[in-house]
């Protein structure tokens, strides 16, 4: 139940750690050299331009690997003095590679005939996309002394923040007493409970969880104000509209995506509205769902899967889909690129690493035996499966924007659950598919809540830090506004701007809407998939191929859809909306 490293380095005291940490400063050297010797001017373009794109790929290959070990350490022992020192180690050379990296920029700003130039060599012409962005990003750049500033101050700023909330939260032991025993159990198993078949155990799980909070409750304000903070001075600074602005251009997706897909979301919240309040009457509560009963597993049948289980499951009903794509999995299974037991020092939550230095994935989630715990599976494996339709590109066009990195999940995670359906009893039917309403209403009602959330947060940001009062009364409002009369305004979480790591990255703000979009994409072409059944499989597999060296709009017409047209996101929606009509029909028999 724990995942192989080895793969990568066996330790950071192993030869191969040392030397290839020696071999980076040596190529960081020597491309800061090349760098200030030959982009004062546009002569040789060609040339330079191939050269810039090889020393780009060798030390992006070389620096994923030394991080990803590092990171993927930390990730399941937030304690590891060594992983925090590379960690930190590996940010400073990372600033290091920012001022050649401004340096081709101002170099790319005085490159008028692209096009031309990129057509005129094999690896220009590979890597033209990669090119073209950053000849885009060049109207947010600062100058070369300001660019590098910042990259550096991010270290003690931003980063350091993003550091201390990170072992805080990891390292949170939650206080509980169940049947009567005093515990202390680790956070992500304390969330846990709200899966638990015993509704005394998921309040007392809720109650003691909140309560935990109040020991990190001003050290996390304080992080979230400092990383937001210097998020709006630095997007200000190079020119965006706002924090909101950057995002969609980094995320390769225009604004009349984002509100096409927003529109659509608003429409639909009263049907998801009318699910919460149908599962409140189930359970017996008059007002709307308490927040800690929007997990509790329904039916007569909760079916629960040992991880060998749940891997057998997930793998049986892929080769339903495709060969490859089961295969691919059974290998991750059999290598061990997975980490799926809670414990004390690891964090929460789930997440997939591609590692496109080995050409492999790593996979870490928190498994406790759950029908959603299994779907959180085949959803990272998903993650996985485009990395293995990225491999054989680049590591320069392997990196694809935010919201199509949900794709392939949300895909995958359909597969099981729809199989799920076709196979169960009514009891199991109502079970499975109130599991799959509740993970659809995480990703369209929760995450509208977030993005509202975020949304207010930035605006007050802009004048003040944020108090804790403050940053609960927002976040409840937010979850009042998205989930109307569903919950209980009485029972909500207050906390929930604290135990979302994304919200600590100031490299990841609104990572909310791309799970809107990855959900409504998806299940956008798993509906083409059920009209066009194998000849589907190809064209699926070459879409992620393509996702890594093309904008969002470009990547969805290659299948035929329009993402400026809200009636594509309805459409995806209202197959969401048959699921839920279904389970009232089926909680009424």
């Amino acid at each position: 139940m724990r995942w192989s490293l080895n793969e990568l380095y066996t330790s950071f005291d192993s030869k191969e750690y040392i030397s290839d940490l020696e071999k980076l400063d040596s190529l960081i050297a020597e491309f800061s050299k090349w760098a200030n010797d030959n982009l004062n001017s546009t002569d040789n373009a060609i040339v330079k331009m191939e050269v810039y794109v090889q020393y780009s790929s060798t030390i992006n290959t070389l620096f994923s690997k030394l991080f990803s070990f590092a990171s993927l350490t930390n990730a399941v022992e937030a304690k590891n003095e060594k992983a925090l020192q590379y960690l930190d180690k590996l940010r400073v050379k990372s600033s290091d590679l920012t001022k050649p990296d401004v340096q081709f920029q101002s170099f790319m700003k005085n490159i008028d005939n692209l096009d031309e130039i990129a057509n005129s060599s094999e690896v220009l012409k590979e890597h033209k996309f990669y090119l073209e962005q950053i000849k885009e990003r060049t109207k947010y750049m600062l100058s070369e002394k300001e660019e590098v500033l910042i990259s550096k101050m991010s270290n003690t700023g931003s980063s350091a923040w993003s550091n201390l909330q990170n072992m805080v939260s990891s390292t949170l032991l939650v206080d509980i007493n169940i049947d009567g025993e005093d515990k202390q159990l680790p956070l992500p198993a304390a969330r846990n409970l709200a899966y638990d078949k015993d509704p005394v155990k998921r309040k007392v799980g809720y109650e003691a969880e909140l309560k935990a909070y109040k020991k990190i409750e001003e050290s996390s304000a304080a992080a979230l104000n400092g990383i937001k903070g210097e998020v709006i001075t630095t997007s200000e600074l190079r020119g965006y509209h706002s924090p909101l602005d950057e995002t969609l251009v980094k995320s390769r997706m225009d604004e009349k995506t984002l509100y096409a897909m927003i529109i659509a979301m608003r429409e639909f919240l009263p049907v998801f509205h009318k699910y919460y309040r149908k599962k409140a009457e189930l359970l017996g509560y008059e007002n709307g769902l308490p927040f800690y009963e929007m997990f509790a597993p329904m039916g007569e049948v909760n079916r629960t899967f040992t991880y060998d289980e749940a891997m057998k499951y997930i793998i049986d009903n892929f080769r339903t889909f495709s060969n490859r794509l089961a295969d691919f999995v059974q290998n991750a299974y059999d290598n061990n690129w997975l980490d799926v037991e809670p414990r004390e020092g690891k964090r929460g939550g789930a997440f997939c690493s591609n590692l496109h230095p080995i050409k492999e994935s790593r996979i870490l989630s928190n498994f406790n035996g759950s029908f959603s715990n299994m779907t959180t599976l085949a959803h990272e494996l998903g993650h996985a499966y485009h990395g293995l339709n990225l491999r054989n590109e680049s590591i320069l066009n392997s990196r694809y924007p935010m919201p199509i990195a949900e794709t392939a999940s949300i895909f995958c995670e359909t597969i099981v659950v729809n199989a799920a359906l076709r196979e169960a009893s009514d009891d199991e039917a109502l079970s499975i598919l109130e599991a799959s309403i509740s993970d659809a209403g995480q990703v369209i009602v929760d995450i509208y809540s977030r993005f509202l959330f975020e949304s207010e947060l930035f605006e007050r940001r802009k004048t003040h830090a944020l108090s804790v009062n403050e940053l609960k009364e927002i976040m409840m409002d937010a979850q009042k506004q998205a989930y109307g009369d569903g919950l209980d305004h009485n029972v909500l979480h207050p906390y929930m701007w604290l135990n979302k790591p994304h919200y600590y990255s100031a490299g990841l703000n609104f990572y909310n809407f791309p799970y809107a979009f990855g959900l409504l994409f998806s299940k956008g072409l798993y509906a083409e998939y059920l009209k066009r059944g194998e000849e589907f499989v190809k064209e699926y597999d070459e879409l992620l191929n393509a996702t890594g060296k093309n904008n969002i709009r470009d990547v969805a017409l290659r299948m035929g859809i329009d993402v400026h047209d809200p009636e594509f996101f309805r459409n995806s929606l209202r197959l969401i909306e048959k699921d839920i009509e279904k389970f009232i029909e089926l909680a009424s028999k």
